[in-house]
C-alpha cells in the first residue's frame, strides 16, 4: 500500500562541527545489529548533505506524490509512511553548524522539491519529534530563503 506524500522532514547527524560523514558511515549506524547499529532493513534518510554541499542519496526521489514502501525511510517516529528525510553532517548538541556550502546545496533542492511536489511541509525533526534535531528552527530558515508560507509546516 501507498501513501500520499506529505512532509519533507530536515535532520542533523548530531555530530560534531567540522566533522563530515560518510554515507557508508550512515547506513552502518542504520543497518548493523543492535547494539552496534539501529538494526533496520534501510537507511533512515533520502539524502545527505555533505559540509562541502555534495550529496549522497540514499533513496531515489521518483518525483511522484507517493510514497511506496520501497521509498519509506525512518527518519521521524510515526511520520515516514507520508515523509521523505534529509539530513547534514553536524548539528552536534542541537547546535546549527551547516557550513555555507550545505545551506546553498540545501536551498536548492528544497527549491527543486517544491517543484516537484507544490502542497509539500517542509519541517524539522524537532517539530514531529521531542529531539534537538535538526540544530536550527527549519521554519525560521526557510521563511529566511523565500521558501511559501504554504509550503512551511507550523506545529
Amino acid at each position: 500500500m501507498s501513501n500520499k506524500l506529505t512532509y519533507l522532514i530536515i535532520h542533523c547527524t548530531a555530530t560534531q562541527p567540522g566533522r563530515e560523514v560518510t554515507g557508508e558511515e550512515i547506513e552502518r549506524w542504520h543497518t548493523s545489529p543492535k547494539p552496534a547499529g539501529r538494526g533496520w532493513d534501510r537507511v533512515g534518510y533520502a539524502r545527505l548533505f555533505h559540509l562541502d554541499g555534495a550529496k549522497t542519496d540514499f533513496i531515489q526521489d521518483n518525483k511522484d506524490d507517493v510514497v511506496d514502501p520501497w521509498e519509506i525511510t525512518y527518519g521521524a517516529y510515526g511520520m515516514n509512511k507520508v515523509s521523505r528525510h534529509w539530513v547534514y553532517s553536524g548539528g552536534g548538541s542541537g547546535v546549527d553548524t551547516r557550513t555555507f556550502k550545505q545551506k546553498k546545496s540545501m536551498a536548492i533542492d528544497i527549491y527543486k522539491f517544491i517543484k516537484a511536489h507544490p502542497e509539500i511541509l517542509i519541517g524539522g525533526h524537532n517539530q514531529f519529534n521531542a529531539t534537538l534535531c535538526p540544530g536550527f528552527d527549519v521554519p525560521t530558515w526557510l521563511r529566511e530563503i523565500g521558501v511559501p508560507a504554504k509550503n512551511i509546516y507550523a506545529k
